[in-house]
């Protein structure tokens, strides 16, 4: 793939980025940055466990990641200022608030535009069932925002079968991939006829359409899609849940070279309730929830995303980061559980160079404010891009990231 006209001549230290995105807010206190010695009304009834971080513990209900804290470098002084699940969803995908308008672009769609689109695959892809979406509306930092519609992420669904849905991509009835061959030759004489009519609109359906027609037509671009040619073993060791295989499934797009993957947790059937698509937002049973469901869900997947990436030698040029919106309320609330508090919550980095084992920022004794200077969502949406080989110019050049700082300690 040739070089975009955006992309600056530095080190790619992140040919492929991976977020995992925890949308709904999982709570700090019960995973990452569990407060023992607090009262009873703000620790909870979770015990803690040592991790292979000397003097680090987490929440006893992720095990298998307090096993590999070896393996990433831990956030604990995240914060943002939008309380809610669409609004802050769009801060944390892009780094700025929804308003003024317009919105600003989603940061897989800027490692998009910078990328370009020339490989068999998209250059950015969102695995989830739909738009991102509470009971009320979507996120609106979804997707390219000021940026050309062509850099909106392609969406994938994958059931807990490991079954891969590709909506955008269904044929019409009786239209088969090698019809398309007869389809494309079609166009190519529209497009000889219509020479001249090209706007920006039309070239980015080109764009669109070029994407979808590889697919369809490329066995190595569908290839990556096949769960089948994984073992049995691999797929249970992911575990046979619909954030477990699209796990699995985000290894194979980055192994086939994909630059920028979001892997949602939401959207699917772990979340509360079928109607209810936040997984982690736990106003009530949080407790409950997390032990029963999203942290065995999560521990498991996200270990095995890990340890593959490792063992393949992945991680030398992929950057994993997994985070919500924002965290949960220090303080039980009257349905004992916790609302939302972007005031404080954490990420997690790993691969591209950055130094694991270790833990960055630190929350006060009860966890309600970092104690050591935030790291923002405009701040990790740069750090990505700088990662990605992105300098100050090459964002400039795209009108992106405007006053974004790098977190100098993971770097």
């Amino acid at each position: 793939m040739s070089a975009s006209p955006t992309q600056a001549a530095r080190p790619i230290r992140a040919k492929s980025v991976v977020f995992v995105f925890l949308w709904g807010g999982p709570s700090h206190l019960d995973t990452f940055d569990p407060k023992p010695d607090a009262p009873a009304e703000y620790r909870g009834p979770l015990g803690t466990i040592q991790t292979q971080t000397p003097g680090i513990r987490y929440s006893e209900l992720i095990p298998r990641l307090a096993q590999r804290s070896h393996l990433f470098t831990l956030i604990r002084s995240n914060q943002q200022t939008a309380p809610g699940h669409p609004d802050g969803g769009t801060v944390a995908l892009t780094g700025f608030e929804e308003r003024p308008l317009p919105v600003k672009p989603n940061f897989g769609s800027i490692i998009a535009a910078h990328r370009g689109h020339g490989g068999q695959l998209p250059p950015f892809v969102s695995l989830t069932s739909g738009m991102l979406a509470d009971s009320a509306r979507i996120i609106e930092g979804y997707g390219a925002g000021t940026l050309p519609l062509a850099n909106d992420p392609f969406l994938v669904s994958c059931s807990d079968r490991g079954q891969v849905n590709l909506p955008s991509l269904r044929l019409l009835e009786g239209l088969s991939p090698d019809r398309l061959d007869d389809r494309k030759t079609f166009l190519n004489r529209l497009e000889t006829d219509l020479r001249g009519w090209d706007t920006a609109g039309v070239a980015d359906w080109n764009k669109t359409y070029e994407t979808a027609y590889r697919l369809l037509t490329s066995p190595e671009a569908r290839q990556a899609f096949d769960l089948t040619s994984e073992s049995r073993e691999t797929r249970e060791r992911y575990g046979r849940t619909t954030f477990g295989q699209s796990a699995l499934l985000t290894r194979r797009l980055v192994e086939a070279g994909v630059p920028y993957i979001q892997l949602n947790y939401s959207r699917h059937p772990e979340a509360i309730t079928a109607g209810y698509e936040l997984g982690w937002d736990t106003h009530i049973m949080n407790f409950e929830l997390l032990q029963d469901q999203h942290c065995p869900i999560f521990d498991r997947a996200f270990s095995a995303l890990l340890d593959d990436l490792y063992a393949r030698g992945l991680t030398e040029d992929t950057l994993v980061i997994a985070m919500g919106e924002f965290g949960r309320t220090p303080k039980i609330n009257n349905r004992a559980s916790r609302d939302h508090w972007p005031r404080c919550y954490f990420s997690i980095w790993a691969g591209a160079g950055i130094e694991p084992g270790r833990v960055i920022g630190a929350s006060d004794r009860l966890g309600q404010d970092p104690i050591s200077d935030p790291i923002t969502p405009l701040m990790v949406g740069t750090t990505i891009a700088e990662l990605a080989g992105m300098d100050a110019q090459a964002r400039a050049n795209l009108n992106v990231l405007d006053g974004g700082t790098v977190i100098d300690e993971l770097l």
